[in-house]
């Protein structure tokens, strides 16, 4: 599959601006600097004036890391989707809510994951991390207990992670792409618990409503130290 540029709508367009612009003010102050500063690297192929040409975006993430755009028609089966995190490859759907569908979707489309996801793939600990998680989804594909662990682990770092800073800054995509999501972590009192490894491997999520529970990294150095922790339990749970 490939992203068709010239399909796009001049509605599509609008709603891209607007949702870029709402949430690049909105997380000035409640995004993490390495988000941050991730997206200003990517600026000149990531910006509100126009929906990323994936092409383009695809050559500039390369370059720097190695990791590229898989695009997709939606969700895929998760197996399919760890091999491509192995593959350092990120899966992307390339259609666009509408404007009555600004602050709330079923499932996830392109704002969330291009403007949510890429541009943390600039940082070396979040990639390698994602990626050794893919690494491990194919090679215990066969386990059903350790995929949905695994599951677990992405839902609560890459989709819903928080980073230490002060208050606690945001670098989950499902937060960063949600306005809404954004301010009830700040306005609302959102149970936010120290990052733990044998908890969240354990712990059930749903993705059609807010997250009521999220949990605190320390630092990056900590997520990608956590997925060699979780290789080293499986080795270990295996030679028994």
């Amino acid at each position: 599959m490939k992203q068709n540029f010239e399909n796009y709508t001049t509605e599509d367009f609008s709603v891209w601006e607007t949702l870029f612009n709402r949430q690049v003010k909105n997380l000035k102050d409640k995004s993490c600097k390495e988000y941050l500063s991730c997206l200003d690297q990517l600026s000149g192929v990531l910006k509100e004036t126009s929906i990323p040409k994936f092409e383009e975006l695809n050559n500039a993430l390369e370059q720097k890391t190695g990791w590229t755009i898989e695009v997709v028609p939606g969700l895929i089966p998760v197996e399919d989707f760890f091999k491509l995190l192995s593959q350092k490859k990120f899966c992307s759907s390339t259609w666009l809510r509408s404007m009555v569908q600004l602050d709330y979707l079923e499932e996830p489309d392109m704002f969330h994951d291009i403007f949510g996801h890429i541009p943390l793939f600039m940082n070396k600990e979040y990639g390698d991390f994602a990626q050794k998680m893919g690494e491990l989804g194919v090679r215990f594909k066969d386990s059903e207990q350790v995929l949905l662990e695994l599951q677990r682990l992405y839902w609560f770092t890459i989709e819903f992670g928080l980073l230490k800073g002060g208050v606690p800054k945001i670098y989950g995509a499902g937060i960063i792409s949600s306005f809404g999501e954004t301010n009830f972590i700040y306005e609302k009192g959102a149970e936010i618990l120290p990052f733990n490894l044998a908890e969240i491997i354990k712990t059930d999520f749903c993705n059609s409503q807010i997250q009521t529970k999220y949990f605190l990294l320390s630092s990056f150095e900590e997520l990608y130290s956590s997925i060699f922790k979780y290789e080293k339990q499986l080795e270990e749970l295996a030679s028994c």
